[in-house]
């Protein structure tokens, strides 16, 4: 007797191959048939002519750790198809952390949902609060180098001291052993950008004493200095032994586009030494990140209250002013991107900027008036170009990741206007690249979502459709599958996302939310 048969569909497995017509058993929480199984029995039957199973979707690049707090059923994910999320990326993850510098870690975090009360110190400890409630998916974490600085010392610009270094490091070790995944950086954003690559490479070392441990970066930088970028994020994988994972790999602005060519060649060369070297990106020709980012590294220097109190001194905006106009890198934003390409996407306390270009809020002006009122301001920058896109999306050794959250088109997660990957990342893919544009073909994509990941992350049980694997499962409707998110309407569901299965538990069923919350933290193990 299965708890559970799907039957009818064409089985897209996660490896790659093309899918066939056949059904799909689960009990309990596993896969345990795939095959014609008309004459088995099931308490529950699923008639899918016509549509697509798949492995659930697995999110490599997320920030979804922030929001699950705030709302564990993982909306604007699950309804995507995604059933593990890959969180801690770029240089953030609420632990561990230090007593002292408390109060810089809530400013470092883009968003402080009303549930995090920081009663942990230790991603362990953080980690078992988390999973003491339940969430809609399974959660792979990583930790943030900027939260390990933060910890250890604040928004202090310098090199660590000895102390302050084995600090981190204790840190790092003590939370691979509680089961986190590995080490994420994010070199754009003070503190993790007052850091150098030693610094980093002694770090990861740490993460390298554990097997399938992952070292992802945001790396220092995405436009002019790419190359570099990339490169230096491979030598922390060569001096440290570790895999490296190059997050949302694009070229930003208008000079540097086509250099995703040259990136994507540099992940080869490192593959071909034989380096375990790979990338992630999602479907989309804008960015987003916080609006503090525009600003230079010595603006955030001592934490966000010192950051504020710099961007009332008319000296030091005329300065900041300057360093955009004339950046050491020979490249400013405004050639880059410009005042109109950049969108204010969510300011709590100046909501009458959100959805406006900088060009229509006053410019750099604008910009740090918004960011004094309210320092979690956060922006999406219309600055890539569409062949480097699909130049990623169709790479080996790319695989797809939203750099999105967890939201909801209803309460705080509701607000704003953030970038529409948060809902449509997977099934963008799958009807405009797959089906409206023929870029990747559907197995191939699917493999970019399900097994690749899975593969990258060591989970030997997920990503599949096969006897044994866990019953992580999506149902979708190929011929209408699409994004609905924009970026003025962003809080926006994906269509024909029909059924979404957890650990063998319906979330979504016949395209609604059940309420029920079987996903779990996955620890390394």
């Amino acid at each position: 007797m299965l708890d559970l048969k799907i039957e009818g569909a064409t089985v897209v497995d996660g490896t790659g191959t093309p899918g066939g017509r056949t059904d799909v058993g689960v009990r309990d929480e596993t896969i345990v048939a795939v095959g014609d199984l008309s004459r088995e029995s099931a308490g529950r039957t699923v008639h899918a002519a016509g549509r697509v199973v798949a492995p659930g979707f697995i999110d490599m690049h997320s920030h979804s750790d922030w929001r699950l707090w705030a709302n564990r059923r993982a909306e604007s994910k699950i309804r995507q198809g995604v059933t593990t999320e890959v969180v801690g990326n770029c240089g953030f993850s609420p632990a561990p952390v230090s007593d002292e510098h408390l109060d810089d870690l809530k400013g470092f975090a883009l968003y402080l949902p009303r549930g995090m009360d920081f009663r942990w110190r230790s991603v362990g400890q953080y980690l078992d609060a988390f999973d003491a409630d339940g969430t809609a998916v399974n959660v792979v974490q990583l930790v943030g180098h900027g939260t390990l600085r933060v910890a250890a010392m604040g928004f202090a610009r310098r090199e660590p001291t000895a102390g302050e270094l084995t600090t981190m490091q204790r840190a790092l070790a003590d939370a691979v052993e509680a089961g986190a995944w590995g080490l994420s950086t994010g070199l754009i954003y003070a503190p993790g950008s007052y850091a150098t690559t030693a610094e980093i490479v002694a770090l990861a070392r740490i993460c390298a004493r554990r097997r399938r441990t992952l070292y992802a970066s945001h790396i220092r930088g995405e436009g002019a200095t790419l190359l570099d970028a990339v490169a230096e994020a491979i030598t922390v994988g060569r001096e440290a032994e570790v895999s490296v994972q190059v997050s949302h790999i694009k070229a930003a602005g208008r000079p540097n586009w086509g250099k995703v060519t040259r990136a994507l060649a540099l992940v080869d060369a490192a593959a071909a030494e034989g380096l375990d070297v790979m990338a992630d990106v999602y479907p989309y020709t804008a960015s987003s990140t916080s609006l503090r980012s525009l600003l230079p590294d010595w603006a955030l220097e001592g934490g966000i209250s010192s950051m504020v109190e710099r961007l009332g001194d008319p000296a030091v905006r005329e300065r900041i002013g300057k360093e955009l106009e004339q950046p050491v890198t020979g490249q400013s934003l405004l050639d880059r991107v410009g005042w109109e390409n950049i969108m204010i996407s969510y300011s709590p306390r100046r909501k009458d900027v959100e959805g406006k270009r900088l060009s229509e809020v006053g410019g750099l002006t604008g910009a740090l008036d918004v960011l004094a009122a309210e320092p979690r301001s956060a922006m999406i920058l219309f600055q890539l170009d569409e062949r480097d896109l699909r130049e990623a999306l169709t790479h080996p050794r790319v695989m797809i990741g939203s750099d999105g959250s967890s939201l909801a088109p209803y309460g705080e997660l509701g607000e704003g206007k953030p970038h529409p990957r948060s809902y449509g990342t997977f099934p963008r893919v799958l009807g405009e690249y797959v089906r409206e544009q023929r870029v990747i073909p559907l197995a191939q994509a699917i493999h970019k979502m399900t097994g690749l990941p899975a593969r990258r992350l060591g989970l030997a049980d997920r990503g599949v459709i096969r006897p044994g694997a866990k019953a992580d499962l999506v149902v979708f409707e190929p011929r209408r599958v699409r994004d609905r998110a924009t970026y003025e309407a962003p809080h926006r569901y994906p269509e024909a996302i029909e059924h979404v299965v957890v650990n063998g538990r319906f979330v979504i069923r016949d395209g609604e939310h059940t309420g029920s919350l079987p996903g779990r933290i996955l620890r390394l193990p």
